[in-house]
């Protein structure tokens, strides 16, 4: 058996997420159907996680498996593009260990979400705009607080079959560029509908409407409706995903991986 990861990027607005389900188009459905046509066999696809409907990915991690080793592998990357549409491209793939897991071998995710503080008629598609004035320092006060605690129910979609809400938080802050506004988070795993619903409730704070001891009792709480509105989906994009530094150690050509 020869596993191959597959590295990709996809603008979410056309999808609804990634994994796949009936009656709606996903991401997972159009790599699974562009693998068939490119190798002409089915193969089973997973994906480093999923992403909800709208949200996207500058960088995004899959595996899938194969009887017979693949004997020219730019070929099948060329082909992959081709027959992907233009939201989505494939921009490596080679083979790995059989032991390595595209989903459970990955030790962090790290998403960013953007704000754009002034009007604009580009990037709406891409970008969330508050129609309110933000204080910046505070929400960063009170994303700091999400280092103190592990069970995030809070800040998650109801009725998921996830087996834990337990999640470790490593970074978490607002970073501002001009009119531009970037929350960065990074964690071991993240719940559905987790990043929007802080981000949601952070702007609670950053208009004044929770205090940052608030902020805290919503995480204690373990209540969805304690937490604030989750943020539109357009603005949120996966980034990185992050794997053992050794997971790739037996392979000759390194892949353009970032694993610090």
């Amino acid at each position: 058996m020869h596993r191959y990861f597959i590295e990709m990027a996809y603008n979410g607005s056309h999808y609804h997420g990634w994994q796949i389900q009936p009656n709606a188009i996903t991401v997972q459905e159009v790599i699974s159907d562009a693998l068939y046509k490119a190798l002409g066999q089915n193969v089973n696809v997973v994906g480093a996680g999923r992403t909800d409907t709208g949200v996207h990915a500058s960088y995004f991690v899959a595996h899938f498996d194969l009887e017979e080793e693949i004997e020219d592998v730019p070929h099948i990357l060329h082909r992959l593009n081709r027959i992907l549409r233009n939201d989505v491209v494939v921009y490596s793939l080679f083979e790995v260990n059989e032991e390595l897991h595209s989903r459970f071998s990955a030790i962090s995710r790290t998403y960013h979400y953007y704000l754009k503080t002034e009007k604009t008629p580009f990037f709406n598609d891409i970008s969330y705009r508050p129609t309110f004035k933000l204080d910046m320092d505070k929400m960063n006060e009170a994303a700091r607080t999400l280092f103190n605690y592990t069970d995030f129910t809070s800040f998650s979609k109801l009725h998921t079959d996830t087996k834990t809400n337990n999640c470790k938080v490593v970074q978490a802050e607002w970073i501002k560029n001009g009119d531009v506004w970037v929350f960065v988070i990074k964690a071991d795993r993240f719940l559905r509908n987790m990043v929007r619903a802080i981000v949601g409730t952070l702007l609670e704070v950053g208009k004044g409407k929770l205090s940052v001891q608030e902020f805290e009792q919503v995480i204690k709480a373990k209540s969805r409706a304690e937490a604030g509105t989750s943020v539109p989906p357009q603005a949120l994009f996966l980034v990185d995903v992050e794997y053992p530094k050794d997971a790739f150690d037996s392979i000759d050509k390194k892949p353009p991986f970032r694993v610090d």
